[in-house]
């Protein structure tokens, strides 16, 4: 036996024989940090003391203890104490246990003391971690901590071993399965239109979710074993009682028009086809569909036909279907027994969505620059007596020998009288008629730039004439247009802005007017858009477009009714992404051309050759080009934002010439369409673009 160790003032620690290896203790007010150094001794651990523990402690055994009990005994006491001892390399730490929790512990509670502090992590496979904290915040210690992990939905708890081993059962028992999952296959009714029905009937607190599944007609069902049960009976109760042999239904379509969605239907039954337009009359008298003058012909009434059960077109029938449509309300009415009702149905509802809209924009630039210049002399000499000697070019204006031919016509014909009384009477006639001075007189109308001239009598019934002509024109310009058209999906459109102008096709005539006819066909000229847009999964759009600028130059020549007609256009197909600027085309031109006319010889003499020619030159430079930019409209909102852009654009406008009064147009909204003005969020009335707030108009006198 080993004498007794006196450790303080009535504490007393008892060894046993060290071949049994047994301890006693009985301790009265003993010091912690002399108790732990009486510890380490036993156990042989490193034992490292806080300064915050200066506790008493009193600790008696009965028995006898081994190693490990003995070590037991002191954790215990610790954590009667308020103490604990947190794991560190090679031994143990001594602290209070607040703040415990956030200290480095021991990873798992299965092989640790009961009154040591771990860390344990619980995997939760059926209930959310969220939940679970609040169901198992009361059983951790006031020292203890539990945390949520939802990204591995789990929970870390740091607690005394004892204390995670009873969450640990807690856990168990409420992390299991309490929702059932269940799989009903219709057979008669509709999987999404009976999904719809038990989801209402049900309501959204029910802890039920139910689910179509289209391509196998099934209804999937999770939550509540009970509710479960209960939705599954009358999911089967009305699959059974739509197992009639016919049935007739009326689908109203929303967005799909009856017309183009009846043929395919018809096909899917292997019904023959009703034909049929389904575009107003405006647009087939366009398209050379029809006149427009009249209602469209009703399409024939659809053909019944008899199924034998076979497979038809990968519609499986058993009797009779028939499919039609009521044009008065947009729907479709199908006659048919419950099977092919649940198919056709299935492909009307995905069918009949709302289509994305598509607004394309375009700008059209055109920049032209014509620099002309032109210098020339003209001359003539004629005479009874004398040589007919002239000089004449086509680049002169105005042209000398219509001008002569003029004057000689009015001399010719003029003839002088003396009456017997002495007076002298002048004459005048035109002998080669009226048409060479209307000649002249519009060679001289069309004269530009600055021109000079005079006839000289150079005797013996001779004159000489000279005409000289010079000008220099610059002209430039620069033309934009930028039309813009909203349309459908997958849908044409056309815009037009300009004229109908005639155009001569053909023509009879005779000299006594017997059956004289003419032909006239109208050809618009002005800015021509006509687009298609398809709408691609990937957000891009594919546009079929054909774009057309034209003009009217003017006549083929003097006099004609036959117009020359200058046209520019662009027909492609391109694929642009949403919102894009996309260029589709353009015309780079540039035209120099250069004229020298003269008399061989005199025209090559030094200065006085510039008597006997004349020069033009003229340089034409002309740039076109167009531009597409396509924007998808996918919502209500985003028509109203664009709306309220071109509205504001307009509004702006007309608050620029007149910014002290309210813009026409919101007068004419307001007071005839009824309505408010189209604004966007960031226009707002009193803004400095608007300008200040409109007064408030006056109030109506009232008459008693």
């Amino acid at each position: 036996m080993k004498p007794f160790t006196t450790l303080l003032a009535g504490a007393m620690l008892f060894l046993a024989d060290p071949a049994a290896a047994q301890y006693a203790l009985n301790l009265r007010d003993v010091d912690v940090r002399a108790l732990a150094s009486d510890v380490a001794k036993t156990t042989g651990l490193t034992l490292v003391v806080d300064g915050r523990v200066n506790q008493k402690v009193s600790v008696t055994t009965r028995a006898s203890l081994s190693r490990s009990e003995y070590f037991e005994v002191f954790l215990s006491t610790l954590r009667a104490n308020g103490l604990v001892a947190i794991p560190i390399r090679g031994g143990y730490r001594i602290q209070p246990v607040e703040g415990a929790a956030s200290q480095p512990t021991r990873i798992g509670s299965r092989n640790a003391s009961r009154n040591q502090v771990v860390t344990e992590i619980f995997r939760l496979r059926n209930i959310e971690a969220a939940q679970a904290v609040e169901t198992l915040r009361p059983l951790v210690s006031p020292q203890g901590s539990v945390t949520a992990n939802r990204n591995a939905n789990s929970l870390i708890v740091v607690d005394f071993a004892d204390n995670i081993a009873r969450v640990r059962q807690l856990v168990g028992s409420i992390d299991r399965q309490s929702q059932t999952n269940q799989i009903v296959y219709l057979r008669n009714a509709g999987a999404r239109e009976i999904a719809t029905s038990l989801s209402a009937l049900a309501g959204q607190n029910s802890g039920v979710a139910v689910s179509a599944v289209d391509s196998s007609n099934a209804l999937a069902f999770s939550g509540e074993p009970g509710a479960v049960s209960r939705l599954v009976a009358i999911a089967r109760d009305l699959d059974t009682r739509a197992s009639g042999n016919a049935d007739i239904r009326v689908y109203f379509l929303e967005h799909a028009d009856a017309e183009q969605l009846l043929p395919v239907l018809q096909q899917l039954l292997g019904q023959p086809v009703t034909q049929g337009t389904s575009a107003p009359s405006f647009i087939r008298s366009q398209e050379g569909e029809g006149t427009g003058a009249g209602p469209a012909t009703p399409p024939p009434a659809p053909v019944q036909t008899t199924g034998n059960g076979d497979q038809n077109n990968g519609i499986a029938r058993r009797g009779p279907a028939v499919v039609a449509r009521y044009p008065g309300t947009n729907a479709i009415v199908i006659a048919a027994n419950a099977d092919v009702q649940r198919q056709l149905g299935e492909v009307i509802r995905q069918l009949d969505t709302r289509r994305e809209q598509v607004l394309v924009e375009a700008i059209i630039v055109e920049i032209g620059d014509l620099a002309a210049k032109r210098l020339g002399v003209q001359f003539l000499l004629a005479g009874q007596n004398a040589p007919f000697l002239a000089t004449n070019y086509s680049n002169a204006v105005p042209n000398i020998l219509t001008v002569g031919g003029a004057i000689a016509n009015y001399q010719l014909g003029r003839t002088t009288t003396t009456n017997t009384d002495g007076t002298v009477t002048t004459t005048t006639d035109r002998p080669l008629g009226d048409g060479i001075t209307d000649a002249a007189v519009q060679s001289v109308l069309q004269a530009t730039g600055g021109f000079a001239g005079g006839l000289i009598d150079i005797g013996k019934n001779a004159v000489f004439g000279a005409i000289l002509n010079a000008v220099k024109s610059d002209t430039q310009s620069n033309i934009l247009s930028t039309p813009s058209i909203m349309t459908l999906d997958n849908q044409e459109a056309k815009l037009l802005v300009g004229q109908e102008v005639p155009v001569t096709t053909g023509e009879r005539l005779s000299t006594n007017f017997d059956n004289a006819f003419r032909t006239v066909q109208r050809q618009n000229v002005g800015i021509q858009l006509d687009v298609k847009p398809q709408v691609n999964s990937s957000g891009s759009i594919k546009l079929f477009l054909r774009q057309e600028v034209s003009s009217i130059a003017g006549p083929v020549a003097t006099g004609s009714a036959d117009l020359i007609i200058n046209k520019r256009e662009f027909k492609t197909v391109l694929t642009v992404d949403d919102g894009e600027i996309l260029a589709i085309g353009g015309l780079l031109d540039e035209n120099e051309r250069r004229t020298i006319e003269k008399i061989p010889l005199l025209g090559d003499l030094p200065l006085l050759g510039n008597l006997f020619r004349s020069k033009s030159r003229s340089k034409a430079k002309t740039n076109l080009m167009v531009f597409i930019r396509p924007t998808i409209i996918r919502s209500a909102a985003d028509a109203r934002r664009i709306t309220a852009q071109r509205y504001g654009t307009i509004r702006n406008d007309q608050l620029r010439v007149r910014p002290l009064e309210e813009p026409s147009i919101d007068t004419l909204v307001r007071d005839y369409l009824g309505t408010v003005p189209p604004v966007g969020v960031e226009d707002r009335p009193g803004d400095v673009r608007y300008g200040p707030a409109p007064p408030p108009p006056p109030l109506a006198p009232v008459r008693g």
